[in-house]
Parts: C-alpha cells; structure tokens; sequence
C-alpha cells in the first residue's frame, strides 16, 4: 500500500483539476481498501474515495484529509456471470466481455472510470444501464463495520443514482457483479435511437456485439466522450448535468416557456419517466439557451464536439469550471425556468 504526502489529485481525475490532499494512500486489495476506510474512520480523518476520477470535480485547495485511491484488481467470468473488482478499468471490462461473446454491457463501452464506480452512479448510455445486469454488490459498510452483499433489489437504483449515491458515507463498493446474456455473440436488443440509426437497424433488433460496442465507440469518440490525452475535449467529466424529470405541471409550465422563447414549432425532446414524469435533455436546453459548442472565452469551455461536456481546455482552475457551470445553470434556468443538477462528485465546492 503506498502512501503520499501533500500528493496532487488533479493528476487522478479527467478534469485534471484540484488541489492536493493531505495524504494520498493507493489500495490494491480489499483488505487494504478496508484497513484504510477503518483507520481513517477510528481518528475522525476526513476521507475521499477516488476511482477512476472520472466523475469527480476536487476545489482548487485541494482535500484536506485521507484520499483513498481504489487500485483492486479482479476480473472473473464464470459462464455468463461477471464479477469486476472496484479498482477494474471499466472500458477494459466492458471489451472482455464482449470478446467473450456475452451481451448486457456492450452498450457502455468507452466510459471512463472505474467498475466500482458504475452502480454509485447507476452509470448508463445509449439504452442500457448497469442496474440492468447487476445482481449484487459487495460493499464495506461503514456503519456496521463490515463487509456486506446487497441484492439488485437493495440498491435503490433509479436514474443516474442508487443507495450508495443517496448515502456516499456509509458504504465503499468493493466488488459488482453481473448477470449478462450468451445471445451467440449478438447485442441485447438495441434500445436507444442514435444507436439504431447508426447501426442501420430497428430499435429492438440485435447486432454482432462487438459491432454495437464500435458503432458507440465512435459515437462517443465524435462527442469527445473517449478519453485522449491529446484533445481537450475529453479533459472532463462526460456529460456534466443529468437530463432533468419534470413532473405533469413542471412540464407543462416548462413547454409554455419554451413556446415563449422558440415559437410553436420547436417541441423540445421528451421521453416518458413513469409515473407522470417527463424526461427532457438537458443538452437541448443548454443549446437552445445560447450555450453552443466551444462556448466561452477562458480555459475552461463548453466542449467543440457536445454541449452537455465542460471542458479543461489546459491551465484551467476548478473555479473557472464553476463559474462555467454556473452561468451555464443561471442561463438556463432565466431561459426555461429548468434548474440543471451537475452529474459529477464536488468535493470542497458546489455549483
């Protein structure tokens, strides 16, 4: 286990922002993981758990505490169940599976970060969820002070969040297992329409699996969605706001609104939420608002290839990002009367 002192953290996140943390330790087995959390725990430390530092957002001042980098490895196929350690590259993970002719997951191929991150989040993209084929995670429970497995059905996943989001310090993923589908090499049925359209095929039609996972590879390398070094406009979180859920009235105000600003004839997106809930895409707002691709004049800006990203342009601060996403949230909301919620972890600032 190495341990850092005074140690950047910018380097450990896509945003490559933040200050430096008190003291960096690097796990790389779940004893160690575990030994870290209680240690941290027993002398009131201040604790921040970094995975693939891909959905996370540190101030300029850095974290004064305990940063615990998650390094676990494990990768098990037995048939068509997976288990990934939290430490697994989850694009890595993602490519495996599909080599091995299995379908459930292909659909997120390309997302940063790492495998124990995925049911924090709830992570999803073009028709699939992890909350879809995930049938248990294994956790370290801080509370009761120890290792526990909760069931699919005890994780309170909804959209983009889970039991662990709604409760961020009482449980530390240690390993997520999946259930996933021996369809002879073929893709679970193709849900989202991009997808479709860029497929050739239907929705609910099933391609090569390995095909499905390229088609989104580029779909997302085409909105800098794919981490490269060398472009800027994957220096960031992926999509920095979650797509808002109105509910019946709020979406009938927020169409009066968008008839005020646009005319009749620009129906904004919308997608059924249940139970009298209105999904809506938070890009198209931010677009129509008058936030367009490459938007903004400092280091940090709105990405050249999609609207929804913030983007590190190089020598950026978290502040300027901030202020970025706060004129982008004061926009528009003053345009369509919608309050934006940033998708990304903040650690010692907010929006």
């Amino acid at each position: 286990m190495q341990e850092l002192h005074d140690a950047p953290l910018a380097p450990l996140t896509t945003f490559r922002l933040g200050g430096p943390a008190s003291r960096l330790v690097t796990a790389t087995t779940d004893d160690e993981v575990i030994a870290s959390v209680r240690e941290a725990d027993a002398t009131g430390t201040p604790l921040l758990l970094i995975g693939g530092g891909s959905n996370l957002l540190i101030g300029d001042k850095g974290f004064d505490g305990t940063a615990l980098s998650i390094a676990t490895t494990g990768f098990h196929l037995d048939g068509t169940s997976l288990e990934l350690a939290a430490g697994e590259v989850w694009t890595d993970a993602v490519a495996r599976t599909v080599e091995a002719g299995l379908a459930g997951i292909e659909c997120l191929s390309g997302i940063p970060g790492s495998a124990g991150a995925t049911p924090i989040q709830n992570v999803g993209a073009y028709g699939q969820e992890v909350s879809s084929t995930i049938t248990e995670v294994v956790a370290y429970d801080r509370r009761a002070d120890e290792v526990v497995t909760l069931p699919n059905a005890e994780c309170g996943f909804s959209y983009r969040h889970s039991r662990f989001k709604s409760d961020p310090s009482r449980y530390v993923v240690l390993r997520v297992r999946f259930e996933l589908e021996d369809a002879g090499g073929q893709s679970a049925p193709i849900k989202y329409a991009e997808t479709a359209r860029a497929l050739g095929v239907e929705p609910g039609d099933r391609v090569p699996a390995a095909t499905a996972r390229e088609t989104v590879l580029k779909l997302r390398a085409g909105k800098g969605m794919v981490l490269d070094p060398e472009d800027h406009d994957t220096w960031s979180a992926g999509s920095f706001f979650t797509n808002p859920i109105l509910t019946t009235a709020e979406y009938e105000t927020f169409l009066g609104r968008v008839r005020e600003r646009l005319g009749d004839d620009v129906p904004p997106p919308a997608y059924p939420a249940g139970d009298g809930h209105t999904k809506t895409s938070a890009a198209w707002l931010i677009d129509k608002a008058g936030f367009v691709k490459g938007y903004g004049t400092g280091p940090a800006r709105i990405s050249t290839k999609h609207t929804l990203a913030l983007t590190n342009r190089g020598g950026a601060t978290t502040e300027d990002l901030l202020a970025l996403a706060r004129e982008v949230v004061a926009g528009v909301r003053d345009a369509f009367g919608v309050t934006l919620v940033n998708e990304p972890v903040t650690v010692g600032v907010a929006i």
